[in-house]
């Protein structure tokens, strides 16, 4: 999908937001929203009949609560799947494409929220990182994790995750993890899959020494 974005200047100068607490886009990695809000029944509508881009940003715990200071950075992506139910809710789907930078909120007159973004420090993000992870590396993600789940009773398909893709695996995890607002901001910005890896692990490791605490760092909702 994202073959058609090859460079930042492919991307469009202005896309709509979806400010989300603790919900985290990378790039490639598929996010499923069900949408009820009537604004932002508004904004799809508007996507669909344009470029089908749309932003998840994180809001900051500042700000008027019906309009919330924004985080800098947020990741830009595409309604790769679409479904209308029939109480007027929209299911769709996500894909990530491209992280950006926040360099201008505009005046506008919809009831949501556009920005100006900068996807030229991000434009790597159009590229598959390559793996350059060491088995050792998945190793120690994979036990990482394990601890991690353990702490809190949960089990996933271990076959599937030592096969997946490393940049498919941090990735898929960063997203489908509960952890902290500022710690899955953290995700989102580091800046390349090994930094993006490295504290995914950290984060385990807390999350597995606090064990199921619901006051830890990767505390279930």
């Amino acid at each position: 999908m994202a073959a058609s974005y090859l460079r930042a200047a492919d991307l469009p100068e202005l896309i709509p937001l979806f400010p989300l607490d603790g919900v985290l886009l990378l790039p490639r990695g598929m996010l499923p929203l069900n949408v009820f809000e009537p604004r932002y029944l508004n904004m799809i509508d508007d996507a669909m009949a344009g470029e089908r881009i749309i932003g998840i940003i994180q809001p900051r715990p500042t700000g008027r609560r019906s309009r919330p200071d924004l985080t800098a950075v947020g990741c830009a992506g595409r309604v790769t799947s679409y479904a209308e139910t029939s109480d007027g809710r929209y299911l769709i789907t996500l894909t990530g494409i491209c992280r950006f930078r926040v360099d201008s909120e505009l005046e506008a007159h919809t009831p949501y929220r556009q920005v100006r973004p900068n996807f030229a420090t991000y434009e790597d993000d159009l590229r598959l990182d390559a793996d350059d992870s060491s088995p050792a590396d998945r190793t120690e993600l994979l036990g990482a994790l394990k601890a991690y789940l353990e702490g809190r009773g949960l089990d996933i398909d271990w076959d599937q995750a030592r096969e997946a893709p490393v940049e498919a695996l941090v990735n898929s995890l960063s997203m489908a993890l509960p952890f902290e607002s500022a710690e899955k901001q953290a995700l989102l910005e580091a800046a390349a899959l090994a930094d993006r890896r490295e504290a995914l692990v950290a984060l385990l490791r807390m999350g597995a020494a606090m064990g199921g605490d619901e006051d830890s760092a990767g505390r279930m909702q």
